[in-house]
């Protein structure tokens, strides 16, 4: 019997990369998953890819910036299927030009509003309701920066990312006595298009080295699977070749910590 069989599942940034793979396999365990995101087209070939399958999906346009819209989704979710089991909020970005030197006010808020009130609105949006149920997981995915902060990085996306550490934490400091629970999870690299938004992207040779989607899908379905009284608070990832332990030598491109 598949544990989540029956639950409902809501993934944000759900039409590529992790957020993508973990519908996959919340699907592939039973889950009726809604996956989220600003690119229609994307959010159809992942629910259309999940009911191919066999398994069960649905898509909803959305910005996550927008409070209003992440409530709006939310309450449509639950009119729909009285419930939202597990929260993935996967949307997040960064920017080629991430320093302090090029980073512009503008920049930095789509940063924030982005990576860390996207996750923040949505929490908000699901947590009366789980409360209300008194049961509910809610997945957020960092980055390695959450933990290990890097140059490359940038200031935006660090500090967004070990935000969203705090804001898991914080969660489960509140929420754990309503029978709520909150796994932070911090991917290293994650062989994604993601990466092709750094100044010197890896090579094919080291692409192939590093993490793959599914592997955070099944992070993602373990973190869910979990019985209710278990509370995995927080999962550092990365790939056994970590470029960001390597000497540079061993690397022909900067390593950098994005996995979204």
């Amino acid at each position: 019997m598949n544990v989540l069989a029956n639950s409902v599942a809501w993934i944000t940034g759900g039409g590529s990369g992790i957020g993508a793979a973990g519908a996959k396999a919340l699907a592939l365990a039973g889950a009726t998953v809604v996956v989220s995101g600003r690119r229609r087209e994307e959010l159809d070939r992942v629910a259309g890819a999940i009911r191919e399958a066999g398994g069960r999906a649905e898509a909803a346009v959305l910005d996550v910036t927008d409070e209003a819209a992440v409530r709006r989704t939310a309450a449509a979710i639950l009119e729909a299927h009285g419930r939202i089991d597990t929260l993935v909020a996967s949307a997040g970005l960064n920017l080629p030009n991430r320093s302090f030197e090029a980073l512009g006010p503008g920049d930095w808020a789509r940063l924030v509003d982005v990576n860390l009130n996207g996750a923040m609105h949505a929490i908000q949006a699901v947590l009366p309701a789980m409360r209300e149920r008194r049961t509910g997981t809610v997945i957020i995915i960092s980055s390695w920066v959450g933990r290990h902060a890097v140059r490359l990085g940038g200031p935006g996306y660090n500090a967004t990312k070990q935000a969203l550490v705090a804001l898991s934490h914080s969660l489960n400091m509140e929420e754990c006595g309503n029978g709520l629970r909150s796994c932070v999870i911090m991917p290293g690299e994650v062989e994604t298009g993601f990466l092709t938004q750094r100044a010197a992207p890896p090579p094919p040779e080291e692409l192939a080295r590093l993490l793959r989607p599914d592997d955070l899908g099944r992070t993602i379905r373990f973190v869910a699977e979990m019985p209710p009284h278990v509370c995995v608070n927080e999962i550092l990832i990365s790939p056994t070749w970590n470029r960001n332990f390597l000497p540079p030598a061993s690397s022909t491109a900067d390593a950098a910590p994005e996995a979204d």
